[in-house]
């Protein structure tokens, strides 16, 4: 129950802005919970950049959305075909192993020597904990599991590209570790058949300009912030409290050497966001910094629950910790949940616009209008010739010529017939949005058939010679 919890309500020291709003303010304790900002994790002309799970990676992006559980998936299936291949390895079967709750009866002889060597292992590398005994309904080879998490690994590409390239690093990298060479091979094997040739759609004759994808970034996106800092403020004390998970100093080892063996490979998901910048707008690395946080919440979750079991003053230590580490996330997320906020989008008119185009177009057509992220045009599922750039700009794409070109066609410019042509644009529509981004010559447009209007929007038939 707490890995969900510190994975949904994630953030940083961001709550400390709420100690310091109520030192200051004087009229009351219900008008400074009013005042409160949208969020404590990503606060604007500041560096606090690590923004909540749910207020900026699960709600408003829907692939990270589909990536994130299809990745969480995968990893399941490795601990638990690496847990099985282990079991196998000591004599377990899996029928005992689920029988027992983990502890296993031995099915070869000299049980006795066995079992003292277990109890070697054991003292040695600590409690085997998140293990995952197989279900008797589900004893599936590790080699099957293998190929099944290949197979849903090579989903990804289309799905969520960082994520793909998250959860294939890190396979490496688990795979040189464990070195179950052929589980590995079976898994890469299968995700390279399900995922080159979405690889190949993808980049075959693709605009994306790939070198701005890459560059040196040290610290993310921190600004002028000293690393260090920037991310002790960022996520709180949760990077001190994997430190202190792994080092823990009891009877036996909090982080079991074969767990601990397991994560390691997954901080390569913090450590390369931090030198290299691995899409156009730097901030976007969250994409695969999150992976890491997935991964370090087990760990903390587990030194937060022996703490809490501990009892006394460490148990009141494990709750202070927890509010610690959650606290900033958690008034995001209520902000989300209790909101009674309305953000318009679409005005009524440009509703009624969107009905009109999809009446009178074909469902293929390419319709020309106002680069802007709100466009009615979006509702309707038609073909744009240039969306808003803000987001082009994150994907790769170059912007700039085309965006030149629209606004020459709305002037009425010599080529604007000849662009109209080149980009075989069948419609275009004038209205407050093209008005506001471009200079537009009415007498242009005059010379073309008008098929719809509504609220000030326009819609114009372009005939093709």
């Amino acid at each position: 129950m707490i890995t969900p919890l510190l994975v949904i309500l994630n953030g940083g020291f961001g709550w400390v802005l709420l100690w310091e709003q109520a030192k200051q303010y004087d009229q009351g304790l219900s008008a400074m919970l009013k005042s409160i900002p949208n969020s404590l994790t990503i606060i604007t002309n500041t560096t606090f950049r690590w923004g909540n799970a749910m207020s900026t990676l699960l709600v408003p992006q829907r692939g990270m959305l589909l990536g994130l559980p299809i990745a969480v998936i995968v990893f399941t299936q490795w601990w638990v075909a690496a847990n099985n291949a282990e079991a196998r390895r000591l004599g377990y079967t899996e029928k005992n192993e689920t029988a027992t709750g983990g502890q296993g009866e031995r099915v070869t002889g000299k049980r006795k020597s066995k079992r003292r060597k277990q109890k070697k292992l054991t003292a040695r590398h600590g409690e085997q904990h998140l293990r995952v005994s197989p279900s008797p309904l589900l004893r599936v080879s590790s080699a099957h599991r293998m190929v099944a998490a290949g197979i849903i690994a090579g989903l990804l590409p289309l799905a969520h590209a960082h994520s793909f390239v998250a959860v294939m690093g890190v396979g490496g990298c688990i795979a040189l570790v464990q070195r179950r060479w052929r589980d590995w091979i079976l898994f890469f094997l299968a995700a390279s058949l399900v995922a080159l040739p979405q690889l190949w759609w993808s980049t075959h004759n693709s605009s994306v300009d790939a070198a701005t994808f890459f560059d040196w970034q040290l610290g993310w996106d921190r600004g002028q912030e000293n690393p260090v800092w920037f991310w002790l403020k960022n996520t709180g004390l949760f990077i001190p409290l994997i430190l202190a998970a792994i080092l823990w100093l009891g009877e036996k080892r909090l982080v079991s050497r074969r767990l601990l063996l397991f994560y390691l490979p997954f901080t390569l998901c913090f450590i390369v966001p931090n030198l290299v910048k691995m899409a156009p707008w730097v901030w976007d690395n969250i994409k695969v910094l999150f992976y890491w946080w997935l991964a370090s919440a087990p760990i903390v979750a587990l030194l937060l629950a022996r703490l809490w079991h501990q009892r006394g003053l460490r148990r009141i230590l494990a709750v202070g910790l927890f509010v610690c580490v959650t606290l900033a996330g958690s008034v995001d997320v209520a902000n989300i949940v209790l909101s009674s906020a309305k953000y318009q989008v679409f005005d009524r008119p440009g509703i009624q616009f969107a009905e009109i185009v999809k009446r009178e177009t074909e469902p293929r057509a390419r319709i020309v209008h106002a680069p802007v992220h709100n466009h009615p045009v979006f509702l309707t599922g038609r073909r744009s010739l240039m969306g808003y750039p803000g987001h082009i700009w994150t994907h790769g794409l170059e912007f700039r010529q085309r965006e030149g070109e629209i606004k020459r066609l709305y002037a009425g410019g010599p080529d604007a017939g000849g662009l109209l042509s080149k980009y075989d644009v069948k419609y275009a529509v004038v209205g407050p949005h093209e008005r506001n981004a471009a200079n537009v010559n009415d007498q242009f447009f005059s010379s073309f058939t008008k098929i719809g209007e509504a609220g000030g929007y326009r819609l114009y038939k372009i005939a093709q010679p």
